[in-house]
């Protein structure tokens, strides 16, 4: 059994959010007199830190993207949050992993109470030990700290049994920095070049490989 211990990201790897979080993104420009009509152009902000994303694409201060921010989890809480979709093929890899005896997390930089409703809402929510990302406390916790406290609630000594599960370069290298192993996904929005330009150490092409590889 190579994997025990699997942890997924949530947004681009169990469920496909982009009209949800593209549609948070547009109110939230709009609150500043920005008009984005194309939903593609907003596909950057799935995965990263909300508020870098606003800094890094939009070149607000880190005060108008704190502000965009909490506009954005104003849409999100009404109505993104299930603006939203499962992956074909989930619910069948995480009843079979489950079945083989391993033991699943959900690691996300999306508030944890959303990651938790949406979960709950697609009929998922049950198959995890534990679902944690950002707290409600307005600091942003990386993603890899997130990994981390998970492994020690639970009391898990990785020893190379445990694996991140992602579609954006973060995913990669937070698994690197907590100690874990990695598998990159290309159904979801980063792709193969920033992918391999993070160093994952395995990219599934869909969720059918990805089943097989964590069955290994």
């Amino acid at each position: 059994m190579k994997y025990q211990w699997i942890f997924f990201d949530l947004d681009g790897t169990l469920t496909d959010p982009a009209v949800g979080i593209t549609g948070g993104v547009m109110y939230a420009l709009e609150q500043f007199g920005i008009h984005e009509p194309h939903r593609e152009k907003l596909y950057p902000f799935i995965g990263p830190v909300l508020t870098e994303s606003f800094r890094k694409h939009y070149q607000f201060t880190q005060e108008q993207a704190l502000e965009a921010a909490g506009y954005y989890r104003e849409y999100y809480g009404r109505a993104g949050k299930f603006e939203n979709q499962v992956y074909d093929g989930i619910p069948k890899m995480l009843r079979e992993l489950k079945d083989a005896g391993k033991e699943l997390f959900v690691a996300t930089l999306k508030g944890e109470e959303f990651a938790r409703e949406i979960l709950e809402h697609f009929g998922l929510a049950g198959y995890f030990t534990e679902i944690a990302g950002q707290k409600v406390d307005g600091l942003e916790t990386p993603k890899s700290q997130i990994i981390q406290g998970i492994l020690k609630r639970r009391g898990i000594d990785p020893q190379g049994r445990a694996v991140m599960v992602g579609d954006r370069e973060q995913d990669i290298t937070a698994a690197r920095e907590a100690g874990i192993l990695d598998i990159g996904v290309l159904y979801g929005y980063g792709g193969r070049e920033e992918l391999e330009a993070a160093g994952a150490a395995c990219i599934a092409l869909g969720v059918e490989e990805l089943r097989k590889e964590l069955l290994r």
